[in-house]
């Protein structure tokens, strides 16, 4: 076994060009399908960490799948709001330490400006329990001394270009990309934006916090969604009114102890007052994964499939290579090698030059992660792993090394068949 581990290493190192390509193309096609996979895994688990240490999300009564989508990433719209006496009646709840409140409706060039107060900034968790931090600036003041201060997430103050200090204007209802039209604007109440959020991957990022309080203030002269004809209440007078709001879209809330959720949560959802629902985050992200995970489950498949065409690579360097080692396997035959011994050490050639691929194409993946670990993390809310393959992975690099040996069955075959005479025959 000795020697033919050493024919095979000085057989390679004489065709160490193709070799070498060969071993480079499987370790491409093995990069991409662990990086893929391991680009699905941290994907996921950032995609279910959106929201962390959050125990219950609140708003009306609708499916799990809709609240999830309006509350936590801002798309679509609320069936209904809930009334304050309701969210105050939640917040008294035994068992409840904490709530923020969510009113959403209106926008910013696009983007969805959030009302709400802040403990937003004190009890919004993602990733594994991280906060979110200021890149500048600081979180608004509560009212009535903060109430036309905003924060805006990094992705706004990135395109267009907002620094602390700027002036912006709001617009009612959510229509009109990015510097398109916008329904109405509440140009006689501008904003202050007081600070720039890191950015965190999350929906955070695309949003413009502020106050609840401001939400009723630019709405003061506004009746039915649309702007009272012949009033207009200015940004001074706004703090002589009553600013309380009366509703909103949605409530995050923290309880003290995990075992009580789902006491909390029975309770919510069979609120007399008005009909409510509560769900779990967790749960519910899982659930709107399994809508959303074609794609990746998608690009897995394609990802195979360069590991076939590399593996295709490998028999056809094999194959072409038997023509120009005919001599050579004669030679073993005429030596007492057996055919079953050449077979043999082509399977085992096919074997090294997939692990020295696999090698390779985790050394990519490795490398390719510590560099674009910090870009990812800051632009995606992605933390690709560093540690050890995991159980799926391994899985993986097992199917591409059982591969590459039923790869070597076609050269293999065609050398156990090849004969003394004919290896030994001079073809003109």
């Amino acid at each position: 076994m000795k020697t033919l581990w050493q024919l095979a290493l000085r057989s390679l190192a004489n065709r160490r060009l193709s070799a070498g390509l060969t071993v480079v193309a499987i370790a491409l096609s093995v990069a991409m399908l662990v990086g893929v996979e391991r680009l699905r895994h941290d994907a996921r688990a950032a995609f279910a960490q959106t929201i962390s240490g959050t125990d219950l999300v609140v708003g009306a009564r609708s499916g799990g799948v809709q609240l999830l989508l309006y509350a936590v990433f801002h798309i679509g719209n609320a069936t209904n709001n809930v009334s304050w006496r309701s969210i105050e009646a939640v917040s008294a709840l035994p068992g409840v330490k904490w709530l923020v409140p969510l009113s959403l409706g209106d926008s910013h060039r696009g983007y969805r400006v959030v009302g709400t107060t802040a403990g937003f900034f004190a009890h919004y968790r993602h990733g594994d329990g991280r906060s979110l931090r200021f890149a500048e600036g600081r979180p608004f003041r509560d009212a009535p001394e903060g109430i036309f201060e905003a924060v805006i997430g990094a992705e706004i103050a990135h395109r267009l270009g907002y620094r602390p200090g700027q002036r912006i204007v709001l617009s009612h209802g959510s229509v009109g990309g990015e510097g398109g039209p916008a329904f109405a604007d509440h140009g006689d109440k501008p904003f202050v934006v007081t600070g720039v959020l890191a950015r965190s991957g999350t929906p955070v990022d695309r949003v413009v916090l502020v106050g609840l309080e401001a939400i009723e203030a630019i709405h003061l002269d506004w009746h039915g969604g649309a702007p009272v004809r012949g009033l207009s209440i200015a940004p001074e007078h706004v703090r002589k009114f009553d600013l309380r709001p009366k509703s909103v879209t949605a409530a995050l809330v923290g309880l003290e102890s995990r075992t009580a959720v789902f006491r909390v949560q029975r309770a919510i959802n069979g609120f007399a007052d008005e009909p409510l629902s509560a769900i779990l985050p967790g749960a519910t992200l899982h659930e709107l994964w399994g809508l959303v995970g074609v794609a990746e489950r998608a690009l897995l498949g394609v990802s195979a499939l360069v590991v076939v065409v590399g593996l295709a690579g490998l028999v056809a360097v094999m194959v072409a290579s038997l023509g120009e080692r005919r001599r050579e396997l004669a030679i073993l035959r005429a030596l007492g090698a057996r055919p079953l011994q050449v077979f043999a050490l082509l399977a085992l050639e096919s074997l090294l030059l997939a692990l020295a691929g696999i090698a390779l194409g985790l050394g990519l993946v490795y490398g390719a992660a510590a560099l674009a670990g910090p870009w990812l993390e800051a632009t995606l809310g992605l933390r690709p792993g560093l540690g050890w393959p995991s159980a799926s992975e391994w899985a993986l690099l097992g199917a591409v090394c059982a591969a590459s040996l039923a790869a070597s069955l076609v050269p293999g075959l065609r050398a156990y068949r090849y004969s003394l005479a004919d290896g030994m025959t001079i073809r003109i």
